[in-house]
């Protein structure tokens, strides 16, 4: 089978198309036929270091295709179309899923979307409401609201947790994106101090729960966007990992929730119990188009290189899809 291999740690010109052994499914487990899969910061993390998440040689974390086969005690049928995470080894024509892990494919729904669905909805999923904790009637800050999880972020809260939702994001395209997806306050943080528009749109009072996904760059400004007994889910660092002589006193006298959480490292366990949880759900509100995946492009496999360099460079509104068949 056709897959993609890392070179060797380093750019996006290191990733190469190879022929690859066709995995074989265990017990438990299914082989899929991909017919999409999905771009995502995790990749490129394991990418440019030798020491990234996975084990798998082959990048990819979600994918969506038909099972070809299946091992000792599944319950998926063979011929089905699915959609899920993957243990690696998405970027390929052929990879094996965990049965408990597989979702199927809502019938409006096209490879190509279903495969941009898994890691972003579902890291929107656990950092909203199985860390977050947001409630009805609460008011959520959503960084980066045109990227992957920032979409998916937008629509959940709106849709399931009947939130206001400010967002911010570095231009008017991706804001008018935000607002098309349900979001009530848009900010630009290129001409904003996102800070100062929160604390207006909260009587000064801030907000109830913060998704960051930027890090040292923006701690200052959602320090002072946050509410006392606020709670803040870091799930990114692209704004930095050090923050320069931190008060831990501030966290205490607003008594501040801090959780740090990334998704693709966790158990297959938690991912199963994750899945199962977030499609029953949502899976009536994807099959009515009231949650829907937003795609920036698509490109072939054999593409991937600039698949990339079209994500590093944070042009991007949704999701990067690679057509796989």
């Amino acid at each position: 089978m056709k897959a993609i291999k890392v070179k060797q740690p380093g750019g996006a010109d290191q990733l190469q198309v190879v022929d690859y052994e066709k995995p074989t499914p265990k017990d438990g487990e299914l082989l899929i036929k991909v017919m999409a899969a999905a771009v995502n910061r995790t990749d490129i993390v394991n990418r440019q270091k030798s020491s990234g998440y996975l084990k798998n040689p082959i990048l990819g974390v979600e994918v969506a295709g038909i099972v070809e086969s299946a091992g000792a005690g599944t319950k998926t049928s063979v011929g089905t179309r699915v959609m899920g995470l993957v243990n690696g080894g998405g970027y390929a024509e052929y990879v094996v899923m965990p049965d408990d892990r597989a979702i199927e494919i809502p019938e409006n729904l096209s490879f190509e979307e279903a495969a941009a669905i898994p890691e972003v909805f579902l890291t929107a999923y656990q950092t909203l409401f199985w860390i977050g904790q947001l409630q009805a009637g609460e008011t959520v800050l959503i960084h980066a609201g045109g990227s992957g999880v920032g979409t998916a972020a937008i629509q959940l809260a709106k849709q399931l947790g009947q939130a206001k939702v400010i967002t911010t994001a570095g231009s008017n395209e991706k804001l008018e994106v935000c607002r098309s997806l349900g979001a009530d306050v848009c900010i630009n943080y290129k001409e904003q101090n996102f800070d100062e528009e929160v604390l207006k749109e909260t009587n000064n009072q801030g907000v109830d729960l913060i998704l960051d996904f930027v890090g040292s760059s923006y701690w200052d400004k959602n320090y002072a966007s946050i509410k006392v007994d606020g709670r803040w889910v870091l799930i990114g660092i692209l704004g930095g990992a050090v923050i320069e002589k931190l008060n831990l006193m501030d966290l205490m006298l607003k008594r501040i929730q801090l959780t740090g959480t990334l998704l693709t490292p966790r158990s297959d366990e938690y991912k199963a119990e994750l899945t199962t949880d977030f499609f029953s759900k949502t899976k009536e509100l994807f099959r009515h188009n009231k949650l829907r995946p937003i795609i920036d492009c698509v490109y072939p496999l054999n593409q991937i290189q600039q698949a990339h360099e079209h994500m590093e460079s944070n042009r991007n509104i949704g999701k990067i899809v690679l057509k796989v068949d």
